[in-house]
């Protein structure tokens, strides 16, 4: 079952990968049968039915591999769904395990556990919203960005369920070069290059530690399976060292500060399905790395290191939200106030308590929710109609655009953490959580929920009301397509929010395993 998970994308993408929507290879390629037609084209001497047999083909491939694409990332959520309903949320062990040994240079073992089965779910849950937020915006090169958002779906779950320390690594680092191209190709501005040259170095820079500590690993133990890490006592001074290589390269990837400057510009500069699967899930990885390893694995050390750990998150919150209020970019608004929203995760992961963590866990899912909803609205439904981000040249679009402003509300608030949605949960057991380990990181790290009700009602105030601009023309509201993705992302987000045990049974256990076992 976790292999067809894995493997449903991939073929998906391998399906899509011989449709051609380069026509004039269409003729070269199947000589026989298009010459024919090619030839039955000329003799009606009209350049006009020409084009339109080519116009028509090519919507043909476009809408095929748009299907293809749709319906295996679909497929692929549903079955998530069914191993959800097939775990057992009181065996703490691994399920569903997964081996595949028959190359002598590579051993893979998956497997999925309370922690994991939710990212996976995330994983598989965004995907199909990836694909339709870039279902007609981009023409050119259409079939590249279907298969990388494919590739990146299976690459993201092998990432998420690897039970070895090297695949963890590989698949965290091999989703950087699909999102380079992504920025590269589809990203907007000439700007783009540079930000995809940052995510990329910054990111791989960053886990060149990781890997060192992943082969000091391996010459102590022997392996790099995470069952037998676990059994292994390593001592206290060793932990030090492996604990500064995997921190530094989840840092990056969190990011937390300084190591922020490649996370807004990637977002500002990203189509927009780049900028979903980006805020949604490989922010993810860090959390999860640090609940797999520096919580699992090296246990002392970062009892060590917790208060340089929290000072650094509190650091990040405080900065990044100050940084958002004064942005004019509405995408890089919403991409600095990820880096507030994943300090707190951090401050609930470095509680040391069951709540800290669970409510950690949980404002990781909702910003996986939440923030690609907002990169929706901000860099998709305003961008596509206006073509500009600068919040100074948008206002009054409740003039128009009614049910937008509506969704676009609910949204802000649930990005301020207002109760009922699972945003407020997620801060407030991660706040709860550190309060009872330090009283006064949990005062500062609050000062978020301020900030971040500062900087999210600007933005929406600013753009929804007022006169309307006279710069820009009658704007119709969203389409049913764009209604179905953000009505798909609330949800979750209100449901989950009325009903966190969905989340928390499962999480309780591989929570409780963490801290005392």
């Amino acid at each position: 079952m976790l292999t067809l998970l894995i493997l449903i994308p991939v073929i998906g993408a391998i399906l899509i990968l011989p449709i051609n929507t380069n026509i004039s290879k269409y003729f070269s390629n199947n000589s026989v049968t298009n010459l024919q037609t090619l030839a039955q084209l000329e003799t009606k001497e009209t350049d006009e039915n020409l084009n339109n047999f080519l116009k028509l083909k090519k919507e043909k491939n476009e809408l095929l591999m748009r299907q293809i694409a749709l319906t295996t990332s679909l497929i692929n959520f549903f079955i998530s769904l069914f191993l959800l309903y097939l775990f057992d949320s009181n065996n703490s062990h691994y399920q569903f395990i997964s081996e595949f040994n028959q190359l002598n240079f590579c051993h893979f073992n998956f497997g999925i556990d309370g922690i994991s089965i939710f990212f996976v779910l995330l994983t598989t849950f965004v995907t199909p919203i990836a694909i339709l937020s870039n279902y007609y915006n981009i023409t050119n090169n259409f079939k590249v960005i279907l298969i990388s958002l494919l590739i990146l779906e299976s690459l993201q779950i092998c990432a998420f369920v690897s039970l070895d320390l090297l695949l963890f690594y590989v698949f965290f680092e091999s989703i950087l070069p699909i999102l380079f191209i992504v920025i590269v190709i589809f990203g907007h501005g000439n700007d783009r290059f540079r930000s995809a040259f940052l995510f990329f170095l910054y990111t791989l820079t960053g886990s060149l530690p990781m890997l060192l500590s992943i082969l000091m690993i391996n010459s102590f133990i022997g392996s790099t399976d995470f069952s037998l890490i676990a059994l292994y006592d390593i001592s206290f001074n060793y932990q030090i060292i492996l604990w500064i290589g995997f921190f530094i390269a989840l840092a990056v990837k969190t990011p937390l500060y300084p190591m922020i400057i490649w996370l807004p510009k990637a977002h500002a500069d990203s189509a927009l399905s780049g900028s979903i699967i980006l805020a949604a899930t490989v922010l993810k990885l860090a959390t999860y790395g640090y609940l797999r390893v520096l919580i699992n694995m090296l246990p002392d050390a970062t009892n060590f290191f917790n208060p340089f750990v929290l000072t650094i998150a509190v650091i990040s919150i405080v900065y990044a939200s100050f940084s958002t209020i004064v942005q004019q970019d509405t995408k890089r608004l919403i991409a600095y106030s990820s880096i507030a929203h994943m300090g707190v995760v951090v401050l609930g992961l470095f509680s040391n308590t069951i709540q800290g963590i669970q409510g950690g866990i949980l404002m990781g899912i909702a910003h996986g929710f939440v923030s690609p909803a907002l990169f929706i609205c901000v860099g998709g439904v305003i961008f596509d109609r206006l073509h500009t981000r600068t919040i100074l040249n948008i206002r009054g679009l409740v003039t128009y655009m009614p049910v937008f402003t509506i969704l676009f509300f609910l949204f802000t608030l649930a990005n301020t953490g207002i109760p009922l949605t699972l945003n407020f949960l997620g801060e407030q057991l991660s706040l709860i959580g550190i309060f009872e380990r330090n009283p006064i990181i949990a005062v500062i790290g609050a000062s978020g929920i301020v900030l971040s009700a500062i900087y999210s009602m600007f933005l929406y105030n600013r753009i929804s009301y007022g006169s309307y601009s006279p710069l820009l023309n009658p704007l119709k509201d969203i389409s049913r397509r764009e209604f179905m993705l953000l009505f798909s992302l609330l949800i979750p987000t209100i449901l989950l929010g009325l009903f966190p045990n969905i989340l928390l049974e499962c999480l309780n256990l591989s929570v409780s395993k963490l801290l005392y076992v």
